[in-house]
Protein backbone atom coordinates (compact mmCIF):
# COMPACT_ATOMS: atom_id res chain seq x y z
CA UNK A 1 0.00 0.00 0.00
CA UNK A 2 3.04 2.17 -0.05
CA UNK A 3 2.13 3.71 -3.29
CA UNK A 4 -1.48 4.69 -2.46
CA UNK A 5 0.07 5.53 1.02
CA UNK A 6 2.25 8.44 -0.97
CA UNK A 7 -0.39 9.79 -3.34
CA UNK A 8 -2.85 10.41 -0.04
CA UNK A 9 -0.06 12.43 1.55
CA UNK A 10 0.79 14.30 -1.56
CA UNK A 11 -3.43 14.96 -1.85
CA UNK A 12 -2.86 16.27 1.84
CA UNK A 13 0.37 18.22 1.39
CA UNK A 14 -1.23 19.91 -2.24
CA UNK A 15 -4.68 20.96 -0.28
CA UNK A 16 -2.35 22.30 3.10
CA UNK A 17 -0.06 24.15 1.32
CA UNK A 18 -0.85 28.05 0.57
CA UNK A 19 1.99 28.92 -1.43
CA UNK A 20 1.78 25.54 -3.74
CA UNK A 21 3.94 23.20 -4.12
CA UNK A 22 6.35 22.71 -7.25
CA UNK A 23 7.51 18.71 -8.62
CA UNK A 24 11.04 19.12 -7.04
CA UNK A 25 9.01 19.95 -3.56
CA UNK A 26 6.52 16.84 -3.93
CA UNK A 27 9.19 14.82 -5.13
CA UNK A 28 11.68 15.95 -1.77
CA UNK A 29 8.64 15.18 0.86
CA UNK A 30 7.45 11.84 -0.78
CA UNK A 31 10.94 10.46 -1.00
CA UNK A 32 10.79 10.16 -4.87
CA UNK A 33 12.11 11.02 -7.91
CA UNK A 34 11.01 13.45 -9.96
CA UNK A 35 9.03 11.73 -12.76
CA UNK A 36 7.06 10.01 -10.07
CA UNK A 37 6.29 12.82 -8.66
CA UNK A 38 4.82 13.97 -11.88
CA UNK A 39 2.93 10.91 -12.51
CA UNK A 40 1.09 11.24 -9.14
CA UNK A 41 0.34 14.84 -9.64
CA UNK A 42 -1.35 13.85 -13.19
CA UNK A 43 -3.22 11.01 -11.31
CA UNK A 44 -4.76 14.12 -8.73
CA UNK A 45 -5.60 16.49 -11.28
CA UNK A 46 -8.01 14.21 -12.86
CA UNK A 47 -9.89 13.77 -9.32
CA UNK A 48 -9.00 17.10 -7.91
CA UNK A 49 -9.47 21.17 -9.16
CA UNK A 50 -5.44 21.43 -9.45
CA UNK A 51 -4.28 25.28 -9.46
CA UNK A 52 -1.11 26.19 -11.30
CA UNK A 53 0.82 28.72 -10.79
CA UNK A 54 3.68 30.90 -12.34
CA UNK A 55 6.48 31.31 -9.76
CA UNK A 56 9.47 32.49 -11.95
CA UNK A 57 10.56 30.12 -13.93
CA UNK A 58 8.73 27.21 -11.69
CA UNK A 59 5.17 25.55 -11.44
CA UNK A 60 3.68 25.48 -8.53
CA UNK A 61 0.52 23.36 -7.59
CA UNK A 62 -2.18 23.51 -4.99
CA UNK A 63 -5.46 22.01 -4.32
CA UNK A 64 -7.40 25.01 -3.30
CA UNK A 65 -11.29 23.72 -1.72
CA UNK A 66 -11.40 22.14 0.83
CA UNK A 67 -10.97 18.30 0.49
CA UNK A 68 -14.69 17.54 1.93
CA UNK A 69 -16.13 20.12 -1.19
CA UNK A 70 -14.02 17.44 -4.00
CA UNK A 71 -16.15 14.89 -2.70
CA UNK A 72 -19.64 17.06 -2.18
CA UNK A 73 -19.18 18.66 -5.74
CA UNK A 74 -21.80 17.90 -8.42
CA UNK A 75 -20.30 16.30 -11.75
CA UNK A 76 -21.37 17.60 -14.86
CA UNK A 77 -23.17 14.13 -15.95
CA UNK A 78 -24.91 14.74 -13.02
CA UNK A 79 -25.76 18.08 -13.74
CA UNK A 80 -27.23 16.76 -17.20
CA UNK A 81 -29.14 14.19 -15.32
CA UNK A 82 -30.93 16.34 -13.56
CA UNK A 83 -31.59 18.76 -16.28
CA UNK A 84 -32.76 15.81 -18.49
CA UNK A 85 -35.07 15.30 -15.93
CA UNK A 86 -36.49 18.74 -15.69
CA UNK A 87 -37.09 19.03 -19.54
CA UNK A 88 -38.61 15.32 -19.41
CA UNK A 89 -40.99 16.30 -17.03
CA UNK A 90 -42.00 19.46 -18.62
CA UNK A 91 -42.62 18.02 -21.96
CA UNK A 92 -44.77 15.49 -20.38
CA UNK A 93 -46.64 17.73 -19.06
CA UNK A 94 -45.97 17.34 -15.14
CA UNK A 95 -45.30 20.74 -14.45
CA UNK A 96 -45.65 20.39 -10.47
CA UNK A 97 -42.57 17.88 -10.01
CA UNK A 98 -40.85 19.99 -13.09
CA UNK A 99 -41.16 22.55 -10.69
CA UNK A 100 -39.82 21.46 -7.41
CA UNK A 101 -36.99 19.91 -9.78
CA UNK A 102 -36.30 22.45 -11.39
CA UNK A 103 -35.59 24.84 -7.94
CA UNK A 104 -33.50 22.09 -7.07
CA UNK A 105 -31.49 22.22 -10.33
CA UNK A 106 -30.91 26.09 -9.73
CA UNK A 107 -30.00 25.59 -5.98
CA UNK A 108 -27.04 22.54 -7.44
CA UNK A 109 -25.62 25.38 -9.95
CA UNK A 110 -25.97 28.18 -7.62
CA UNK A 111 -23.87 26.77 -5.41
CA UNK A 112 -20.97 26.06 -7.68
CA UNK A 113 -18.35 29.28 -7.26
CA UNK A 114 -17.36 30.73 -11.19
CA UNK A 115 -14.22 28.47 -11.28
CA UNK A 116 -16.88 25.14 -11.01
CA UNK A 117 -18.75 26.49 -13.74
CA UNK A 118 -16.31 26.87 -16.11
CA UNK A 119 -14.37 24.11 -15.19
CA UNK A 120 -18.06 21.87 -15.73
CA UNK A 121 -19.59 23.61 -18.67
CA UNK A 122 -17.71 22.27 -21.87
CA UNK A 123 -19.40 18.81 -20.85
CA UNK A 124 -22.30 20.26 -19.35
CA UNK A 125 -23.54 21.69 -23.01
CA UNK A 126 -22.46 18.42 -24.63
CA UNK A 127 -24.38 15.98 -22.74
CA UNK A 128 -27.27 18.60 -21.83
CA UNK A 129 -28.18 18.60 -25.71
CA UNK A 130 -27.18 15.10 -26.46
CA UNK A 131 -29.07 13.61 -23.69
CA UNK A 132 -33.44 13.26 -23.24
CA UNK A 133 -35.77 11.62 -20.97
CA UNK A 134 -38.22 9.92 -23.35
CA UNK A 135 -42.39 10.91 -23.27
CA UNK A 136 -44.14 8.14 -24.70
CA UNK A 137 -48.71 8.38 -25.09
CA UNK A 138 -50.57 8.82 -22.40
CA UNK A 139 -52.56 11.48 -20.37
CA UNK A 140 -51.93 15.00 -19.91
CA UNK A 141 -53.07 16.37 -16.72
CA UNK A 142 -52.35 19.65 -15.39
CA UNK A 143 -51.44 20.02 -11.65
CA UNK A 144 -51.14 23.53 -10.11
CA UNK A 145 -47.65 23.17 -8.27
CA UNK A 146 -48.77 24.71 -5.14
CA UNK A 147 -51.15 21.18 -4.76
CA UNK A 148 -48.60 19.44 -4.26
CA UNK A 149 -46.59 21.06 -1.81
CA UNK A 150 -49.86 21.72 -0.11
CA UNK A 151 -50.22 18.10 0.61
CA UNK A 152 -46.58 17.31 1.36
CA UNK A 153 -47.43 20.53 4.30
CA UNK A 154 -50.28 18.17 5.77
CA UNK A 155 -47.79 15.12 5.30
CA UNK A 156 -45.23 16.73 7.50
CA UNK A 157 -47.22 18.55 10.26
CA UNK A 158 -49.65 15.47 10.24
CA UNK A 159 -53.30 16.79 9.62
CA UNK A 160 -55.37 16.03 6.92
CA UNK A 161 -55.92 17.52 3.54
CA UNK A 162 -58.98 19.00 2.54
CA UNK A 163 -60.54 19.40 -1.16
CA UNK A 164 -62.79 19.58 -3.60
CA UNK A 165 -63.17 16.69 -6.15
CA UNK A 166 -64.53 15.60 -9.85
CA UNK A 167 -64.90 12.50 -11.61
CA UNK A 168 -65.78 11.85 -15.15
CA UNK A 169 -68.66 9.99 -14.01
CA UNK A 170 -69.41 12.83 -11.66
CA UNK A 171 -68.26 16.05 -12.90
CA UNK A 172 -69.97 18.13 -10.00
CA UNK A 173 -67.19 18.40 -7.54
CA UNK A 174 -67.38 17.02 -3.73
CA UNK A 175 -65.53 18.29 -1.16
CA UNK A 176 -63.55 15.86 0.63
CA UNK A 177 -61.04 15.41 3.82
CA UNK A 178 -58.57 12.27 3.58
CA UNK A 179 -55.36 11.54 6.28
CA UNK A 180 -52.61 11.65 3.30
CA UNK A 181 -51.45 7.65 2.90
CA UNK A 182 -48.77 9.33 0.09
CA UNK A 183 -47.71 10.48 -2.93
CA UNK A 184 -47.51 8.39 -5.89
CA UNK A 185 -45.83 9.97 -9.15
CA UNK A 186 -46.16 8.54 -12.55
CA UNK A 187 -47.35 9.42 -15.66
CA UNK A 188 -50.31 11.05 -13.10
CA UNK A 189 -49.34 11.92 -9.92
CA UNK A 190 -51.92 10.61 -7.23
CA UNK A 191 -52.67 11.37 -3.29
CA UNK A 192 -53.51 8.14 -1.45
CA UNK A 193 -56.02 9.33 1.09
CA UNK A 194 -58.02 7.45 3.62
CA UNK A 195 -61.59 9.36 5.17
CA UNK A 196 -60.65 9.46 8.61
CA UNK A 197 -62.96 7.42 11.23
CA UNK A 198 -63.47 4.45 8.62
CA UNK A 199 -62.38 1.21 8.19
CA UNK A 200 -61.43 1.43 4.51
CA UNK A 201 -58.76 0.95 2.42
CA UNK A 202 -56.91 4.04 1.09
CA UNK A 203 -57.98 5.17 -2.10
CA UNK A 204 -56.77 7.01 -5.33
CA UNK A 205 -57.22 10.70 -5.61
CA UNK A 206 -55.75 12.30 -9.19
CA UNK A 207 -54.22 15.88 -8.24
CA UNK A 208 -55.51 17.36 -11.63
CA UNK A 209 -58.69 16.66 -10.54
CA UNK A 210 -58.74 18.47 -7.44
CA UNK A 211 -59.09 22.05 -6.41
CA UNK A 212 -59.16 24.51 -3.32
CA UNK A 213 -56.68 21.92 -1.63
CA UNK A 214 -55.79 22.90 2.04
CA UNK A 215 -54.27 21.53 5.31
CA UNK A 216 -56.89 20.84 7.34
CA UNK A 217 -57.56 21.65 11.22
CA UNK A 218 -58.39 18.18 11.80
CA UNK A 219 -55.07 15.57 12.58
CA UNK A 220 -54.77 13.14 10.59
CA UNK A 221 -51.51 10.75 9.69
CA UNK A 222 -50.25 7.87 8.16
CA UNK A 223 -49.53 4.77 11.03
CA UNK A 224 -45.54 3.77 11.85
CA UNK A 225 -45.94 0.54 10.30
CA UNK A 226 -47.72 2.05 6.83
CA UNK A 227 -45.33 0.59 4.42
CA UNK A 228 -46.55 2.22 1.06
CA UNK A 229 -44.76 -0.10 -1.34
CA UNK A 230 -46.11 -3.35 0.48
CA UNK A 231 -49.09 -1.48 -0.50
CA UNK A 232 -48.48 -0.48 -4.41
CA UNK A 233 -46.83 -3.95 -4.80
CA UNK A 234 -50.65 -5.18 -4.06
CA UNK A 235 -51.76 -4.04 -7.37
CA UNK A 236 -50.55 -4.19 -10.99
CA UNK A 237 -51.14 -0.60 -11.69
CA UNK A 238 -53.99 1.81 -10.23
CA UNK A 239 -56.99 -0.05 -10.60
CA UNK A 240 -57.78 -2.48 -7.34
CA UNK A 241 -59.54 -5.59 -6.85
CA UNK A 242 -59.11 -8.88 -5.06
CA UNK A 243 -55.48 -10.22 -5.24
CA UNK A 244 -54.76 -13.12 -7.70
CA UNK A 245 -52.59 -15.26 -8.19
CA UNK A 246 -50.86 -14.70 -11.77
CA UNK A 247 -49.18 -17.60 -13.20
CA UNK A 248 -47.69 -16.64 -17.12
CA UNK A 249 -45.75 -19.58 -18.73
CA UNK A 250 -42.80 -18.44 -21.59
CA UNK A 251 -41.65 -20.15 -23.83
CA UNK A 252 -37.98 -20.84 -24.43
CA UNK A 253 -37.53 -18.93 -27.47
CA UNK A 254 -38.67 -15.55 -25.11
CA UNK A 255 -37.10 -16.92 -22.25
CA UNK A 256 -34.30 -14.17 -22.93
CA UNK A 257 -36.17 -11.31 -22.89
CA UNK A 258 -38.63 -12.43 -19.86
CA UNK A 259 -36.08 -12.63 -17.75
CA UNK A 260 -34.93 -9.31 -18.42
CA UNK A 261 -38.38 -7.86 -17.61
CA UNK A 262 -40.29 -7.12 -14.53
CA UNK A 263 -43.87 -8.07 -14.33
CA UNK A 264 -44.03 -7.32 -10.59
CA UNK A 265 -41.58 -6.54 -7.35
CA UNK A 266 -42.40 -9.95 -5.82
CA UNK A 267 -42.23 -12.31 -9.13
CA UNK A 268 -40.65 -15.73 -8.97
CA UNK A 269 -39.27 -17.16 -12.07
CA UNK A 270 -39.29 -21.25 -12.51
CA UNK A 271 -36.71 -22.48 -15.22
CA UNK A 272 -38.53 -25.60 -16.60
CA UNK A 273 -37.16 -28.32 -18.28
CA UNK A 274 -37.31 -27.66 -21.82
CA UNK A 275 -36.31 -23.95 -21.64
CA UNK A 276 -39.35 -22.67 -20.73
CA UNK A 277 -40.07 -20.02 -17.48
CA UNK A 278 -42.79 -20.53 -15.60
CA UNK A 279 -42.98 -16.61 -13.91
CA UNK A 280 -45.68 -16.46 -10.66
CA UNK A 281 -46.62 -13.17 -8.27
CA UNK A 282 -49.75 -12.45 -6.76
CA UNK A 283 -50.93 -8.78 -7.70
CA UNK A 284 -54.59 -7.26 -8.31
CA UNK A 285 -55.64 -4.96 -10.79
CA UNK A 286 -56.40 -7.87 -13.34
CA UNK A 287 -57.44 -5.29 -16.43
CA UNK A 288 -54.19 -3.16 -16.18
CA UNK A 289 -52.24 -6.39 -16.16
CA UNK A 290 -54.10 -7.95 -19.24
CA UNK A 291 -53.54 -4.74 -21.31
CA UNK A 292 -49.72 -5.15 -20.33
CA UNK A 293 -49.95 -8.59 -21.33
CA UNK A 294 -51.00 -7.50 -24.78
CA UNK A 295 -47.87 -6.56 -25.94
CA UNK A 296 -46.40 -9.88 -25.52
CA UNK A 297 -48.91 -11.47 -27.99
CA UNK A 298 -47.43 -15.09 -29.26
CA UNK A 299 -44.47 -15.10 -26.12
CA UNK A 300 -46.69 -15.63 -23.15
CA UNK A 301 -49.40 -17.85 -22.34
CA UNK A 302 -52.03 -17.29 -19.11
CA UNK A 303 -51.76 -20.42 -17.09
CA UNK A 304 -54.09 -18.75 -14.19
CA UNK A 305 -56.09 -17.64 -12.66
CA UNK A 306 -58.92 -17.76 -15.04
CA UNK A 307 -60.59 -14.50 -14.09
CA UNK A 308 -56.89 -12.86 -16.05
CA UNK A 309 -57.93 -14.96 -19.46
CA UNK A 310 -61.84 -13.63 -18.94
CA UNK A 311 -60.52 -10.21 -18.87
CA UNK A 312 -57.88 -10.88 -21.65
CA UNK A 313 -60.62 -11.54 -23.88
CA UNK A 314 -62.40 -8.95 -22.78
CA UNK A 315 -59.99 -6.26 -24.49
CA UNK A 316 -58.98 -8.39 -27.41
CA UNK A 317 -62.50 -8.00 -28.23
CA UNK A 318 -62.46 -4.29 -27.01
CA UNK A 319 -59.38 -4.04 -29.55
CA UNK A 320 -61.12 -5.29 -32.30
CA UNK A 321 -63.62 -2.19 -32.76
CA UNK A 322 -60.53 -0.17 -33.35
CA UNK A 323 -60.28 -2.08 -36.54
CA UNK A 324 -62.42 -0.55 -39.97
CA UNK A 325 -65.80 -2.05 -40.07
CA UNK A 326 -65.26 -3.14 -43.43
CA UNK A 327 -61.88 -5.16 -42.33
CA UNK A 328 -63.58 -7.66 -39.77
CA UNK A 329 -61.42 -10.71 -41.12
CA UNK A 330 -60.71 -13.16 -37.92
CA UNK A 331 -57.78 -12.98 -36.31
CA UNK A 332 -55.18 -15.93 -38.15
CA UNK A 333 -53.25 -18.13 -36.47
CA UNK A 334 -49.84 -18.16 -36.10
CA UNK A 335 -49.34 -21.23 -38.61
CA UNK A 336 -52.11 -19.66 -40.71
CA UNK A 337 -50.25 -16.70 -41.10
CA UNK A 338 -47.09 -18.28 -42.46
CA UNK A 339 -48.51 -20.88 -44.33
Amino acid sequence: MAKLDRLLALVHALSETVEGLTLDEMAERLDVNRRTAERMRNVIARHFDLDEIADDRRKRFLIRDSLRRVYTRPTAAEVAALQAEVDGRILAGQNARAEQLASLLAKVKGALDDREKRRIDPDLDALARLQRTMVTAGPIAVVAPETVTTIQSAILCGRCVEFHYATDERPEPRWRRVIPYGLVHGPLTYLLGKMPGRVDQPVYFRLDRMTAVMVSDTAGCAPDDWNLDVWLADSFGVWRDDKQEVVLCVPASSAPRARQWRFHARQQIEDLADGSLRVRFATGGMRELAEHLFTWGGEIVIEEPDILVAVMRERLAAAMTMLPSNDMRPILSQDAATG
